[in-house]
Parts: structure tokens; C-alpha cells; sequence
């Protein structure tokens, strides 16, 4: 295997060609924190890939994730890759590792990636615990960054608005938010979240962003999507817990899957 990160994900598109026996595909979506059981009405199932039979990729450490990717073809027609899990900088990883999957799908042909999550939600006056929410932008708090050098890339829209636009159309009643990337695993504290509210953050979560980043450079169209699974520290009366989080994905998992399945089916 290489050690360049960009030839590397190069070799896990050409393996993941060989395993799917496609040559192309058409929209990449990663699911994050609860979100597996949504990928089951996206459509059908042509083919499932463990993480560890492609170049460069490692299981997910994290429960919740489900270490897989699934090549499903959907109602119209397209072929979509579904990554059941995802790396994080909390389980050590370096971060080209953690934008692995993104840079593989690009390498594949893909064109568009749908980015979700599980957040806490900084903004419990209008946010209800099992509400999907649009990111519109994003505040890096990780202390990485997938690029280095002098690749300078824009990232006055990293979340497209025509993406964002489309969803709005399915759903006229979706919200948008900022969300905000730590490094995790600790869950941040209640004056963190207090900062966090007032540099306007309205989402807290640990992922995400670095893949989003990675993605504009390689010129694919990215949509955010994060599930509220909670509130944020301080803001409730409950410690927080990531088995909250899983109950809720599981909870809202057929909703989830639904709105997912209407928007790559419109792409």
C-alpha cells in the first residue's frame, strides 16, 4: 500500500470497484452515530464490503458504527456507496485516516457526499431531541485539518445550498444550524457550550468537519446532515451518555432513512 494518502485512496476505489463490480458510482453518504439502521430504506442492497477489505481502512472502534461499506442501488437507479461507520481523531487515528473514506469515494467517480451525524443540540429552546438539522456551516474546534501545504481551498460554502435547498424542498420544516466539531471523546464542558452558543454554534459533535474539508478539495457537492440526540452539556439535567445517542438513532432510524432515501433519489 502507498503512503501518499491521495494514491492510497486510489487503491481502495480500484478494490472497491473489483468488490462491487461497478465502475462508477454516484453519491457516497456517511453514516454516523445511529444512523445505520436508516441505511436499510435507501434501496437495495447490491453488496457489502468490510472496512478492512479495502486499502487503508480500519473498523470503526466506536459502537454504533457498523464497520461496512454497502453498495445499495436505489429506486432510480443510482448506485450509492453507504459507509456504515466512520473514523474519528479520538480513537487515534491520523487525520488522513479519518478522511479516508471521503477521498475513496471521490477517487471512485463520486460526485456528491452526504455528511451525517449525531449532535448535541446547543439550542434546546428551538431544538427537539430526534430532529434532523441541516448544517449550513461549521466551526472547526478539532485543532486538525485534512490539508496541509499551500492548497488554499475556499470554504465560504462548504455545504452546498443548492443541496440544502433540495432537502427544504422534501421537507419545508427542516431546520439549519452551525455545527461544531471537537475533538472528542470527552463531551464538552458547560462552559465550553456556553462559549459555543455565543460564537454562534448551534450543533456539538466530534466528526464531520475534517471529511467536509475533504471533500471541497476534491470538488465534491456536500450536504450535512445531523441528527439532535441530545442536549448539550449544562443545558439538561442529565449527564450525557453515547448509549442516549444510539437509543435515539434507533428510535428516528425510519425517518431518517425515508428523508435520506427522497433526497438521493432527487440528486
Amino acid at each position: 500500500m502507498s503512503n501518499d494518502p491521495y494514491t492510497l485512496a486510489g487503491e481502495a476505489a480500484a478494490a472497491l470497484r473489483a468488490a462491487a463490480g461497478l465502475e462508477s458510482f454516484d453519491v457516497a453518504l456517511v453514516m454516523g452515530s445511529g444512523w445505520v439502521p436508516a441505511a436499510d430504506a435507501l434501496g437495495e442492497t447490491v453488496s457489502e464490503i468490510p472496512f478492512t477489505d479495502l486499502p487503508g481502512f480500519s473498523a470503526p472502534a466506536v459502537a454504533g458504527h457498523g464497520g461496512k461499506l454497502r453498495v445499495v442501488r436505489t429506486g432510480a437507479g443510482r448506485h450509492a456507496l453507504v459507509f456504515l461507520g466512520r473514523s474519528h481523531l479520538y480513537e487515534g487515528r491520523v487525520v488522513d485516516s479519518v478522511v479516508h473514506g471521503v477521498r475513496t469515494a471521490a477517487a471512485a467517480g463520486v460526485r456528491t457526499v452526504i455528511l451525517t451525524n449525531a449532535a448535541g443540540g446547543l439550542r434546546p429552546e428551538t431544538q427537539q431531541v430526534g430532529d434532523p438539522v441541516l448544517i449550513s456551516d461549521h466551526i472547526n474546534m478539532t485543532g486538525a485539518n485534512p490539508i496541509t501545504g499551500t492548497t488554499f481551498i475556499d470554504l465560504t460554502e462548504v455545504y452546498s445550498k443548492r443541496l440544502r435547498a433540495l432537502v427544504r424542498e422534501i421537507d419545508p420544516a427542516i431546520a439549519e444550524g452551525v455545527y461544531v466539531a471537537f475533538r472528542g471523546p470527552t463531551y464538552e464542558t458547560p462552559a465550553e457550550i456556553r462559549m459555543l452558543r455565543t460564537l454562534g454554534g448551534d450543533l456539538i459533535g466530534m466528526s464531520t468537519v475534517l471529511e467536509a474539508i475533504a471533500a471541497r478539495e476534491a470538488g465534491l457537492e456536500v450536504l450535512g446532515l445531523s441528527l439532535v440526540t441530545n442536549p448539550a452539556a449544562g443545558l439538561a439535567g442529565d449527564p450525557l451518555d453515547h448509549e442516549e445517542v444510539l437509543q435515539v438513532g434507533r428510535a428516528t432510524a425510519a425517518r431518517m432513512g425515508v428523508l435520506l432515501a427522497k433526497v438521493v433519489d432527487r440528486l
